[in-house]
């Protein structure tokens, strides 16, 4: 149906707000309704669970880009450089040709590899049997105890084993915890909570650059021990004070669960709140509390307008990968310093978080990701050109305009996708969104290895697939103003209304 209003796609965002069409008069309130008036009045609990969730994504940041250190091509001695003599990475203790694009690049592959297997095979947990919580616990757990066991690789085959199979684990641990923040609190501060992860994660990836330069003069192995034994702790504390989604509970039929759940966040009575639950539980039965592992895979590829969107959103997010994940590896290939370049990239992602809280309440999500990936993708390409001794010198500029931009689409690309479908599929479909990004961060590294002898094949390539996948996002509706749908039935009645009221206007 979707596709006999392909041509009103692109108006959809001056549409009627669907939050605020009428319900018939006979229609009782639904889960999501009733859910979003418990946890409407933001209250230090919910804040604190949210916060304790985004806290994942510190550690997830530091996995994912450690190999801009711990893989470097060690800078040659001398009094000024910021290697030391003693300076060990990968390439040095294992002997490694710097130019060799399939060796250098097998370990950060193997990761994001590992990401997109892991994001396969686990991402429908989160949906059915495991729920949002624990499938944050084992996520995290498995990446820490494997980055715990990379430093003691004795050579890079284990040592890439190993990063693959920390990449398995965190695969689902953005995902899990940006779902799990947003359906912890009420729509007015969904956003906000959400943002709280975006910042987490650049805390993480720019407290990489302090450590890996108080560690110059050691081994690369100690990044390692630095970075997971937090992580484990971190771990623990998520198993026994974290609470589930009361939205998840509910839609699997946990009434019980997610009562307590409410009564420990909500700010309403507990009177109010048993008789709203009550009431919704007796009169609506979901058909989604059935589902088995891959039921919200068969959601996503069997309903037409599901995948439809699927689709488009994993083109958009295969080219923003490439660039988000690439840029930060491919410093190496820039005439700057490196500590300085990572420094730099870091720092961009607080103001890109920052305008993405101002954009995501301000402006249409689908506009916000066109103009960021088409800047993204210029900047990149203006980074390539060899115009002589004083552009080189702009090329750390070029590059950071160009990931900052990448930041921002990135951003708003994630919490677009958690409003593009409902509770019963949401975790499975923001996991296969994230996989889409994983996959072009797992094409970066060779790109990035290829680039050392051709810079545009590194930076000229981000800059075409960003630009490309970026005409992607006129497929997909606006989800500007509209609340959170739990069932698929509510989207399916939600895209009706819409589209009728698109016909009308």
């Amino acid at each position: 149906m979707e596709d006999s209003t392909s041509s009103h796609l692109l108006s959809l965002s001056n549409s009627a707000d669907e939050s605020q069409l009428p319900l018939p008069e006979n229609r009782l309130p639904s889960l999501g309704s009733t859910v979003e008036h418990c946890l409407s009045e933001f209250n230090l609990s919910q804040f604190l669970q949210a916060l304790l969730v985004s806290f994942a994504w510190i550690f997830d940041a530091q996995q994912t880009f450690i190999t801009v250190f711990t893989d470097a091509q060690p800078p040659p001695s001398s009094p000024a450089g910021h290697g030391g003599s003693s300076y060990s990475s990968t390439i040095s203790e294992w002997h490694l040709n710097p130019e060799d694009p399939i060796l250098t690049g097998l370990p950060a592959s193997s990761f994001f590899i590992g990401c997109l297997l892991g994001g396969l095979v686990l991402s429908t947990l989160a949906d059915t049997s495991l729920g949002r919580k624990n499938m944050l616990f084992y996520s995290c757990l498995l990446m820490s105890l494997t980055s715990f066991l990379a430093a003691s690789s004795p050579n890079l085959w284990v040592y890439s084993c190993l990063k693959f199979l920390s990449g398995f684990g965190r695969a689902t641990i953005g995902t899990s915890s940006l779902v799990l923040a947003t359906e912890l609190v009420g729509k007015r501060w969904r956003y906000k909570m959400g943002i709280t992860g975006f910042f987490c994660f650049t805390f993480g990836f720019l407290s990489l650059a302090p450590l890996a330069y108080l560690n110059r003069n050691s081994s690369w192995r100690y990044l390692y021990l630095y970075t997971s034994i937090p992580t484990i702790l971190y771990s623990v504390l998520v198993k026994f004070l974290v609470r589930e989604s009361p939205r998840w509970l509910l839609v699997r039929g946990r009434k019980e669960e997610a009562l307590n759940t409410l009564r420990c966040i909500a700010s309403i009575s507990h009177s109010s709140l048993n008789l709203a639950i009550s009431k919704v539980c007796e009169t609506e039965e979901s058909s989604d509390d059935n589902m088995d592992l891959f039921s919200a895979l068969k959601v996503l590829m069997q309903k037409q307008w599901a995948s439809r969107r699927i689709s488009a959103v994993m083109v958009m997010g295969f080219g923003i990968g490439v660039v988000y994940y690439g840029m930060p590896l491919g410093l190496g290939t820039l005439s700057f310093n490196l500590y300085l370049s990572v420094t730099f990239n870091a720092l961009s992602e607080l103001p890109a978080s920052l305008l993405t809280l101002i954009l995501i309440d301000k402006f249409n999500r689908r506009s916000s990701i066109w103009v960021f990936t088409i800047i993204s993708g210029i900047f990149s390409l203006l980074s390539v050109m060899e115009l002589g001794e004083t552009w080189s010198k702009l090329e750390i500029g070029f590059e950071s305009v160009s990931f900052f931009s990448a930041c921002t689409a990135s951003n708003i690309y994630l919490l677009y996708t958690t409003e593009l479908f409902p509770t019963c599929v949401r975790n499975s479909a923001l996991a296969m969104a994230r996989q889409a990004v994983v996959l072009g961060g797992a094409v970066s590294p060779v790109l990035v290895a290829a680039g050392r002898r051709n810079k545009f094949w590194c930076y000229g390539v981000f800059g075409l697939v960003i630009w490309l996948s970026g005409v992607f996002v006129v497929l997909l509706p606006e989800t500007k103003g509209r609340a959170l749908c739990d069932t698929v039935e509510e989207e399916e009645e939600g895209r009706q209304k819409l589209i009728s009221s698109d016909m009308l206007a």
